[in-house]
């Protein structure tokens, strides 16, 4: 039961006065109520029992409020009456099927798009799933405050609790906004209309109190001379004294309900900065009624607050919600919740708009991720949906992208990842609506003059190439930072082994090497597992020492103009046409310690093959998965096998200066 502090500061004027105060109350805010249909209907059943009838409004609706009193409370022992008033009241205040707008259904395939699932389709199955799950989170939470207020904790008059009831019935969605130059909270409860979908407002009884009991103050000044009445006093925590007075004579529910609803702990700004709690993980499997009454009271859009949802979420995998502490030091307040599929991370829920995490209990996310194998590869998934949804509603209201926008669209750093099978289409498709080569200006910083589209407009001031690859193509692209077959997804890397820097030169100081690197690297890793066939080619290279640097360049079997898979055989013999050698057997460690590799990135140096003990013909592979490690990897050599025209080999640039000595 919550605490009745304010309620019993005006105990003594309960006890005392005698003018029905509270219904000249709902007299002045509804001059039309004591003529209403229930109300007239009262007063003839009590003409016709030839009982005494008032023609005052504030007696009317005395009379109408002690019938409610003795429907609702007169009854307690017999439930199938409370179950027969709730029905009446699902008929007259829930959603009907009808009323459910589209916009519901599509709503579902905004979200799910934007987790980089592609659309849905809306099919009648799925429109009767989520009208279903609609109208039961609108009859549970409309039940919450019938239940609450027809029990002997709510201590209210009649009319209080009538007041209550028909203003709650009239709210919608709790919207909260931070003013732009205040930075002064704004929230507020939108108005019910009857395709509105969200459930009724959370019921919190300590802001019901305080609502109440300011509201009975009011009232009570109301029906004195002006020159009698008194101050009432300011209990809101973040409003000066006249901001509370404009907004007590507002005598509007939905207003002082939400002022005193957004400064509990738990909803406040100031509440959230108290990130102390605790998670708690309800097994997969697992009964729901425990994690949904924990969640009850709370303004959250989390369809976890929904029985029959969180019972198929429980078996489809664990669910994890932290709890940060209330004033009374108890991890009750629910910040944040993680649903696993399986053993994957499903969904990470927020109380911020949106169900976005708030800032403040990031950290504490941040290092529960840790605990998940797919932590790390989440994170990035989440980052990728949300800032490619901000874009794509950025190109919806036509403004323009800035470099780092243009970045992560055209994935120049690493791939976007989401949350579906397949890539999100909206990357794509964002992208087939813009001019590649005006947004490769803004990415690369040139003007048109400096970029060139063929050999020939290579000159001192050129800084990019974009174009085929033709013999003596890659004596000009020395000093050129970008050179593309295709903006944008086709570029070539460059790399360069310097002849000054003095390389491991046995297996065991290979291997130490790489250790040292695993360490830079931090969490991500250098070797594959099967270390044993690493160690064996380390073992079995040529070791070669070079007389000046060796630059080499990244590229896919495409970029060499094959539109097909093809052998490694005319791979190699094309490289070699353009002025392309192969690797040297040491070239692949080398790279490997300085290659700094994008996510999702495969790469294999084209090279003269080492023969392992058990006959294989061996290659170095580098790759770098989407959860950040990194390996040095080796393939086995197929020789009838061919190469996906998408794949990438490292080649040597040729030098005919260059001497390379060979040391084994």
């Amino acid at each position: 039961m919550f605490e009745l502090f304010d309620f019993y500061r005006f105990k003594d004027y309960y006890e005392n006065m005698k003018e029905n105060f509270g219904e000249q109350f709902l007299h002045k805010n509804d001059p039309k109520l004591h003529v209403s249909n229930p109300i007239e209907h009262e007063k003839a059943r009590k003409s016709r029992l030839d009982e005494k009838v008032s023609q005052k409004p504030a007696d009317k609706i005395t009379d109408w409020l002690k019938v409610i009193e003795k429907t609702h409370l007169k009854h307690k022992d017999d439930e199938s009456v409370l179950e027969r008033i709730k029905e009446y009241y699902h008929k007259e205040y829930v959603i009907k099927p009808e009323n459910i707008p589209e916009s519901a259904f599509l709503l579902e395939q905004k979200i799910t798009r934007a987790q980089g699932h592609g659309i849905i389709e809306i099919t009648d199955s799925f429109k009767q799933q989520k009208i279903k799950e609609i109208i039961g989170n609108q009859e549970k939470s409309l039940d919450k405050w019938v239940d609450y207020l027809s029990s002997s904790d709510a201590m209210y008059s009649m009319w209080a609790k009538y007041w209550t009831f028909n203003s709650m019935i009239k709210m919608g969605k709790l919207e909260k906004k931070e003013d732009e130059n205040t930075k002064a909270e704004k929230s507020k409860f939108v108005k019910r209309e009857k395709d509105t979908t969200a459930s009724f407002p959370p019921l919190n009884p300590r802001a019901l109190a305080m609502t109440i009991s300011v509201i009975e103050a009011k009232a009570k000044e109301n029906i004195k001379d002006k020159k009698e009445r008194n101050e009432i006093e300011n209990m809101s925590k973040k409003l000066d004294e006249t901001e509370f007075k404009n907004l007590l004579n507002s005598e509007n529910f939905s207003k002082i309900y939400t002022q005193f609803l957004i400064e509990m702990p738990e909803y406040s700004k100031e509440g959230l900065k108290e990130t102390r709690g605790e998670w708690v993980k309800y097994n997969q499997g697992s009964k729901p009624d425990e994690l949904v009454k924990s969640l009850e009271g709370y303004p959250l859009e989390w369809c976890t607050a929904n029985t029959d949802t969180a019972r198929t979420q429980l078996q489809d995998g664990d669910f994890h919600v932290y709890y940060s502490i209330n004033e009374d030091g108890e991890a009750k307040i629910p910040r944040v919740a993680i649903r696993m599929a399986s053993n994957n991370i499903a969904e990470v829920r927020g109380i911020a708009p949106d169900q976005n995490v708030d800032p403040y209990i990031s950290d504490v996310v941040k290092e529960k991720m840790t605990e998940f194998p797919d932590g790390e590869q989440y994170k990035k998934k989440s980052y990728d949906m949300k800032r490619l949804t901000e874009i794509e509603e950025k190109n919806n209201l036509k403004q323009e992208f800035n470099k780092d926008e243009l970045i992560f669209l055209y994935e120049m750093d690493s791939k976007i990842e989401g949350f579906g099978q397949h890539a999100d289409p909206r990357a794509q498709e964002l992208r087939d609506n813009r001019d590649a080569m005006r947004d490769a200006l803004i990415i690369l910083d040139c003007t048109k003059e400096e970029i060139a589209t063929n050999i020939n407009e290579i000159h001192v001031k050129t800084k990019a190439y974009i174009g085929p690859l033709i013999k003596g193509i890659f004596e000009k692209l020395s000093s050129l930072e970008y050179v593309y077959t295709s903006f944008p997804n086709r570029r070539l890397q460059q790399m360069e082994i310097k002849s000054d820097v003095e390389y491991p030169q046995t297996k065991d100081a290979w291997m130490r090497a790489y250790k040292e690197k695993n360490i830079s690297l931090g969490k991500s890793l250098i070797l594959e597992n099967d270390t044993s066939a690493i160690e064996e080619m380390l073992e079995k290279m040529e070791r070669t020492v070079l007389s000046e640097n060796q630059r080499f360049v990244g590229l896919t079997v495409a970029d060499l103009g094959f539109d097909f898979e093809t052998t490694y055989q005319k791979i190699c013999d094309k490289a070699k046409s353009l002025g392309l050698d192969l690797c040297a057997q040491d070239d692949g460690p080398k790279l490997r310690l300085l290659y700094d590799q994008l996510i999702n990135d495969y790469v294999t140096p084209a090279m003269k093959f080492i023969k392992a003990s058990d006959g294989e013909l061996r290659m170095w592979h580098f790759s770098r998965n989407s959860d950040g490690k990194s390996e040095l990897d080796r393939r086995d050599f197929y020789s009838p096998g061919k190469w996906s025209n998408d794949h990438r080999f490292i080649f040597r640039i040729r030098n005919k200066n260059h001497k390379i000595l060979n040391i084994k």
